[in-house]
């Protein structure tokens, strides 16, 4: 069956790729490809801009992880992180020591005749690490705000500090310390491109 004829929908999570240029070398990017219930074959969809993109590109394989910590996803959103990895168990490459799960996959097909790429994979291993604790309300919340926050160059940004304003409410309702941490990393984060565009523009 054709994925675009399944029932599909978004996973959020992460991706780990191997640099381009120095296989030794782990890229944590958080994305959230087109899968679907099976999660046997997913479509990632990164611009060619993206370090995940220039890494499929030249190695073809990568790992995509099921994980609950939030406060990952949400620095990974925003900035480049360092997380433990450990060897893959099949591809080339490394996945994150504390995930739930992680889908070892392979390119199939890869088209980049736009700028945002579509990489139809196959996942040809899969570890279970851990159990999945689950969301609760906060961390949704932190979800979203991450979300947001990766679109601070075309959405206005007092509109999403606005939408921020929301959120914060659930997280300081139902949010654990790590939920706290993430959402106030991510508001410094809209905070300072407020301020650096506001420069920017005098």
């Amino acid at each position: 069956m054709d994925i675009g004829q399944a029932e599909t929908m978004i996973l959020e999570g992460i991706v780990t790729t191997i640099d381009a240029n120095d296989t030794s070398k782990a890229n944590i990017s958080p994305m959230g490809p087109i899968v679907e219930d099976s999660l046997e074959r997913f479509t990632l969809r990164p611009y060619t801009s993206s370090r995940t993109y220039c890494n499929l590109k030249a190695h073809g394989e990568g790992v995509f992880h099921v994980t609950d910590d939030v406060e990952l996803l949400a620095r990974a959103a925003v900035s480049r992180v360092d997380a433990p990895v450990v060897p893959a168990g099949v591809v080339r490459g490394f996945r994150l020591e504390d995930a739930c799960r992680a889908h070892e996959f392979r390119v199939r097909s890869l088209d980049d005749s736009s700028e945002r790429t579509t990489i139809e994979v196959e996942v040809v291993h899969v570890e279970r690490i851990r159990d999945f604790f689950g969301f609760h309300r906060a961390r949704h919340a932190v979800l979203e705000a991450a979300i947001l926050a990766t679109r601070t160059a075309f959405l206005p940004i007092d509109d999403i500090l606005r939408q921020f304003d929301e959120l914060r409410i659930l997280v300081e309702k139902t949010g654990s310390e790590r939920e706290h941490r993430a959402f106030a990393f991510l508001t410094e984060f809209v905070e300072k491109e407020r301020i650096d565009k506001e420069h920017g523009a005098k």
